[in-house]
């Protein structure tokens, strides 16, 4: 029989065999040394495909018709997807060829230049169609990113619009075409001005043919000159002030004698109508090509407003203002002799000009020294010519002259004058003596003076002077380059201011 203390001793020896294999595991975990967690993190990158958009190969679609569907696909995400699997579904649009499936072998990341292609599929639209504005397809896509190797899957819906028709019996009947609501066309067909060209201060009138080229009529049509606008454009509703003028430019080209605003009353279609307004060229306007706007605003048969605007252009030149003239009086014109023309051109413009040839000429005439260059004309400058003018015919002759020039739109252009000379009849020459002298005299008839028989003839003792054939021999030898000099009295030597006379034979009377 055990004692109690016995007792006592086995279940101590209990417990302490009990609580052994829990210390020495708490040992053992105490000692261990820490275990790393080595499970990989989430992957925070991935690919991304979208559907950025998408076309047909046709305009319309109306059941029972076959029609190829193009996705543009794009990658947006970080990683490159590999093995995009496309499946087209759905009973709206049966996929033909390739039994709806599509694939594409990779799409690199975004920013890259393979991150994006074109998907193509051929459908046929079901006739089940009939009767509806559109129908869907459900896109089903499938595809591994390269570095994770994760598989992905996107969804998408396309909608399609179809031309159907409703009635009692899917047929394929012919789409109705809405009907377009008639408009008028209003164009301006030509213009022209009764002043040309324009210039700087021009005073003139625009004369314009209007032209209705639409399908319905125009009605209360206004002319609005530099452009304009209708304050109730595009309704039906007027408001007050519903044209308006304001706004026209008409910096260059402005009214006279009435407003910018011109009413034509009703242009129907096909209709013509004329249209003038009288302007003027602002002074301070350089030379150039202008556009001049015009709105046409009118009402049409349902009584909308409509503003048709038309520009049309109008060319400024500066030409040059010249006057030919003589600088001097020319004297007395005589047939058959040789007269001189002292012309000069004169500018008449407030800047220079740049001219060119400037050529006389007259009819039954010869002209000589009549073609030169004249160059660089200050403003208010002048150039002479002397020009050797022997007519043939008395009376009233014109002579006229030409210059030629380059405008301000590099045309050349020529500037003509005339101007009118009196020709007096040829002097009558007595056939016993020189060419105009009087018997004896040596002098021109009505000169006054003694001759002197030593003199050379044509020479005027009393006043020194020579006479006008004299002057008219000196001037041909200097045209061919001889000496022109005056010729010195020739005669017996005298001395200084008296004259040595020959004695005169005495006559003898015969005796008996």
């Amino acid at each position: 029989m055990k004692t109690p203390i016995a007792r006592l001793l086995i279940a101590a020896l209990f417990l302490t065999a009990l609580a052994f294999p829990a210390a020495v595991a708490g040992a053992s975990a105490l000692n261990s040394p820490l275990q790393e967690d080595n499970t990989p993190p989430p992957y925070t990158e991935r690919p991304l495909i979208v559907i950025s958009s998408y076309y047909l190969d046709v305009d319309t679609i109306s059941p029972n018709t076959t029609f190829t569907l193009y996705l543009s696909v794009e990658n947006k995400g970080d990683e490159e997807a590999r093995n995009l699997i496309f499946s087209f579904a759905g009973d709206d649009f049966l996929p033909r060829d390739s039994g709806g499936v599509q694939a594409v072998g990779g799409l690199s990341e975004q920013g890259s230049g393979s991150s994006s292609t074109v998907v193509s599929q051929v459908f046929t639209a079901n006739t089940s169609l009939w009767g509806r504005v559109n129908g869907t397809i459900p896109v089903n896509l499938s595809y591994i990113g390269k570095d994770s190797g994760v598989s992905f899957s996107e969804t998408f819906t396309i909608t399609l619009p179809v031309a159907g028709w409703s009635g009692s019996s899917a047929t394929a009947t012919p789409t109705p075409t809405a009907t377009a609501m008639p408009r008028a066309q209003l164009v301006v067909s030509g213009y022209q001005t009764d002043v040309d060209p324009l210039q700087p201060g021009s005073i003139f009138t625009i004369n314009l043919n209007i032209q209705n080229l639409g399908n319905g009529n125009a009605r209360d049509v206004t002319m609005i000159l530099g452009g304009g606008s209708a304050g109730d454009a595009g309704s039906g509703t007027p408001v007050p002030g519903g044209i308006s003028g304001s706004g026209a430019d008409l910096s260059t080209f402005a009214p006279i004698g009435s407003s910018n605003l011109q009413f034509l009353d009703d242009i129907l279609t096909g209709e013509s109508k004329k249209a003038s307004q009288k302007l003027i060229v602002n002074v301070s306007a350089n030379p150039g090509a202008y556009a001049l706007k015009l709105s046409f605003v009118y009402t049409d048969d349902q009584g909308n407003r409509a503003v048709d605007d038309q520009v049309i252009t109008l060319l400024i030149y500066q030409l040059p203002q010249i006057e030919v003239n003589f600088y001097r009086d020319p004297g007395p014109i005589s047939v058959m002799q040789p007269n001189m023309l002292p012309l000069q051109v004169v500018n008449l413009s407030r800047k220079s000009a740049v001219m060119g040839n400037m050529t006389v000429s007259a009819e039954n005439a010869e002209l000589m020294n009549n073609v030169t260059l004249i160059g660089t004309l200050d403003a208010g400058g002048y150039f002479p010519l002397d020009v050797m003018y022997i007519p043939q015919n008395p009376g009233p002759q014109e002579i006229t002259v030409n210059i030629s020039y380059t405008d301000d739109f590099n045309q050349p252009r020529t500037i003509t004058q005339t101007i009118e000379v009196n020709v007096q009849e040829a002097m009558q020459v007595d056939p016993g003596m020189g060419p105009g002298m009087d018997p004896g005299s040596g002098m021109m008839p009505g000169e006054e003076g003694t001759w002197d028989p030593g003199m050379d003839p044509g020479m005027n003792i009393s006043t020194g002077e020579e006479t006008f054939w004299q002057k008219v021999l000196r001037f041909l030898k200097g045209l061919i380059g001889l000496d022109s000099g005056p010729q010195q009295p020739a005669g017996p030597d005298m001395g200084p201011g008296e004259f040595q006379e020959e004695p005169m034979p005495v006559p003898v009377r015969p005796l008996g």
